[in-house]
Order: C-alpha cells, then structure tokens, then sequence
C-alpha cells in the first residue's frame, strides 16, 4: 500500500479510522481459526455506506484485495486476510436503526452485536431466534456473511431465514437494496438469500432488516443421561419421528461433559457416555405435554436419568455450561480444531459412530458435540500445532470425516462456512460442475476478484479419500 493510496484512504474515512501500524495490523491479522495467520495491510473503519462505497471503489480501482470483519469469532478463516489488503470494521456502524412492531422487523447496522439484537427485541415482548454460541460478542454482519446457526436452530433456522432485505455495496461501489418487510416477494432473483452466506466474496453488507417472531410464553429444559452415545443418537430421531420438534437438541459426549464440568462446575454428571439437553418453548402446555412425551421417549431409547431443570436459573445454568464446551475443549491443549460435519438427523448414530472410530483409528483424541437436533455434529480435536506428525493424523481424521458426512447425505460446513479451511474439501459436496457455477457467479460480480480473495474457492481440490473400517 503506498502512500498516495493510504492518503485517499484517509479522505475518505479519516486519518483516525486508517491503521496501518504493525500492532494494529497484527491485531486482525487472524480470526477464531487455528492455523492461519496473515498480515492485511491496513484497518479501515467506515463510518457509513457512502464511505464503503467509496473505499470499494479505490479498491477496485488499484486491485486491493478487501475482507469485510466483524469479531472475527467465524472457524473457518474467514476473515484471515490471507492475501493482504484492507479488513474492513463495522465498529463505528453499530446502530439498531429501527425496531417495526407492525411488520415485526428490526433494521440494524452490520456491526451491532448479535445479544444486543436479541434482548432488545426481546424487551418488546419479541423475538429474534439465530443464536450462536458467540452470541455475545459475533456481530450480526457477520452471522448474514457466514449464515451463522446456532442451538436453536432445529426448530427456528438459521441466520438465512430471518434476513428479509440488505443493503450491500457491490464489487464495483454500486450501493444495492434487496428484499423489504414483505411475507412474499418472488420479483427477480432472490438476491437477499444470495447473499447470506456469501462470506464477503461478492459484496459488503452496510444494513440488514431482521425478521422477528413473538416471544415464546415459556420454556422448559430437560437432561438426559445415557451410557450408550448410539442410544442418545438413536433418541434424536425417536423424538422427531414421533412429530415432536423442541427448540434445542444438543448432544455431549463424555469426553465433552468432563471438560465442561471442569469449566463451568455446575454439577454436571460425568460418569454417563453421553447427555442430551432438550429444550421447548411455547404455550405452557404445549411445553408441558411435549416434555412428558420427550421424557416417556428418552427412556424408552435406554436414557439412564432423565431430569428437568427445577427452575429458571438451573436451566440457564445448563444451556450456559452447553455454549461454553468450545472454550472448555480449548483449555486442553494449546491447539483446538473443531469442524461441523452436519448429516440427516437419521444418521447421527451412524456419524457418532464413525467419528469415534475415526479417531481410534488415527490415534488422536476427538470429543464430540453439537445440535443433534439439526444433524449438526461437531468433532473437536485438541492438539498442538507444533506436533507436525499429530496435525498430520488430525488432517487425515477430519479429512475422512468430511468424507463419512457426505457419505451419508450430509455436507462438509453445516454452519461454519466454508472460508479458506474448508476450500480444499467443497468439491466433495458440490462436483466440478457446482465449483464452476458458483465461480461464475463471483466472476460475475467480481471480475477483479477483490472481494475477500481465496474464500471458499481453493485453487486445488483435495483428493476424494476413501473410508475404511
């Protein structure tokens, strides 16, 4: 970056929002993911659409790779400028712009925290239901680029649906609206839903109006104790055959249970194989009839214990203790990687499985947990990266996992995205033919490839590896 482009940053934003200091740049040099790290050259903070534009288009102009950040907590490498450039920081448009009882939206900016969305609704008597573990601190443009899950999500969704319209700067500074506070609207291409999940690779989101739904009147939590973890699995689908869809379905696995214990010291039981944790809301009988049949389930499928939280304040402490196991897990060793091989509900016995045997296997140690109401799975490995050989059997395990997932109808990122690390391992999911769609499509609206460069397209395809047992 020279001088005279630098200069051009700072008339447009200010010298106060330009850093290209050797700690400030440092400081976004890696995001939440193990492994990658890269010097950008730059720290740009915008403090209005006009301004992205304008940045975008001096970009564009000089073919300086941009990466659009929020608080960088994706697992992907996402926002790891892996090719230098700008990141780009909301921090300055973090405004809740409006909050439309009638039509049940909420207009934010990208860089409002994703708690504060929900308990501001929530004060209305509303509700916003994505919930990510990183919750509060994951900013909501960054949960719409990396279509951000979350506990809730077998019964709610995902970020997806419930973004009704953007605002979004294009590759060449054209300033875009999408969608609108509709039930329907089918005029052209769906360019909203185009760009969730699009990781910053064909535009820059500037505004987002939310969906929201009424607040549920009640909610109960219940656990559920097994010594078999195929049983616990077995369970999940139990529930769902019978038409039963809670709000939260979450598996841990022992391993799992005795680092969060260790962690969160709540009194979790750490002598079963696995615990599901069940939540429902809704009408208070509804919730209450529900339970009932979901205990009546879980026994039947060989639940050791099944408990429900005697209060609010215990069931909290339970969902707690559940979004804490990444920083649990982390506490191990000095490297964690953790993926989200997600499959049809009807196979999480089989994944499980798979996973554990995966890892006998290789030989490494990987602890298992995740939304099993969703068939989102997550297999975390804590290791060291500075063991070359492990990190070689830890590739190699969650290589084969990916390859099982698919296998079994599922895919490689079930909320994670696809980012850098998982580049290599989409043409698994998608073929040749689905690559050369989606690079079409970014050509088409990145022809200078400026947009958060080496995202989800890797320049070669891992090998198809082959499973056995």
């Amino acid at each position: 970056m020279n001088s005279s482009f630098k200069e051009a940053l700072i008339t447009i934003v200010g010298k106060e929002n330009v850093d290209d200091s050797t700690a400030g740049r440092l400081v976004y040099s890696y995001d939440a993911t193990p492994g990658f790290q890269s010097m950008p050259d730059a720290v740009v903070s915008p403090r209005n659409t006009k301004e992205v534009a304008e940045i975008v288009i001096l970009c564009n102009k000089h073919q300086i790779p941009l990466v659009p950040r929020g608080s960088g907590t994706n697992l992907c490498a996402g926002t790891c400028p892996t090719q230098g450039g700008i990141v780009l920081l909301f921090h300055h448009m973090n405004r809740i712009l409006e909050l439309d009882k009638e039509n049940l939206t909420v207009t934010v900016q990208p860089g409002v925290i994703t708690l504060d969305v929900m308990k501001t609704v929530e004060a209305h008597g509303l509700f916003y239901p994505p919930d990510p573990s990183s919750m509060t601190i994951s900013t909501i443009g960054g949960n719409i680029n990396e279509n951000s899950g979350g506990l809730r999500g077998l019964k709610y969704g995902v970020t997806r649906d419930y973004v009704l319209a953007l605002e979004v700067v294009l590759p060449n500074g054209d300033i875009i609206r999408t969608g609108g506070k509709l039930a329907k609207d089918v005029a052209g291409y769906d360019l909203t839903r185009l760009f969730v999940g699009s990781e910053g690779t064909i535009g820059i989101i500037t505004e987002a109006t939310l969906k929201l739904i009424p607040k549920p009147e009640t909610k109960k939590t219940m656990l559920a104790l097994y010594q078999d973890m195929e049983a616990a699995a077995r369970s999940v689908s139990a529930i769902i055959a019978n038409k039963i869809i809670p709000a939260t379905v979450e598996f841990l696995d022992q391993p799992t249970l005795q680092a969060v214990e260790d962690f969160a010291k709540i009194g979790l039981p750490t002598n079963v194989k696995a615990i599901l944790l069940i939540e429902q809301d809704g009408p208070a009988a509804i919730v209450e009839r529900d339970m009932n049949s979901i205990a009546t389930i879980c026994r039947e499928e060989q639940a050791e214990a099944v408990d429900i939280a005697k209060n609010e304040q215990e069931a909290h402490a339970l969902t707690t203790a559940r979004r804490s196991a990444l920083s649990a897990l982390a506490r191990l060793k000095p490297t964690t990687i953790l993926e989200d091989a997600t499959v049809p509900r009807s196979e999480i016995a089989a994944m499980v499985k798979a996973i554990n045997e995966i890892a006998k296997k290789h030989q490494i140690t990987i602890c298992t947990f995740g939304h099993a109401g969703d068939g989102n799975l997550h297999p975390t490995c804590p290791t060291d990266a500075r063991d070359e050989d492990e990190m070689k059997r830890v590739e190699a395990a969650f290589s084969e996992i990916f390859a099982k997932a698919i296998e079994l109808g599922g895919t490689i990122t079930g909320e994670h995205g696809v980012g850098e690390m998982k580049a290599p391992y989409l043409e698994w999911k998608l073929g040749k033919e689905g690559i050369a769609a989606m690079k079409a499509l970014k050509q088409s609206f990145d022809p200078n490839n400026i947009m958060n460069p080496g995202k989800i397209f890797a320049k070669d395809s891992r090998k198809r590896v082959v499973v056995t047992r």
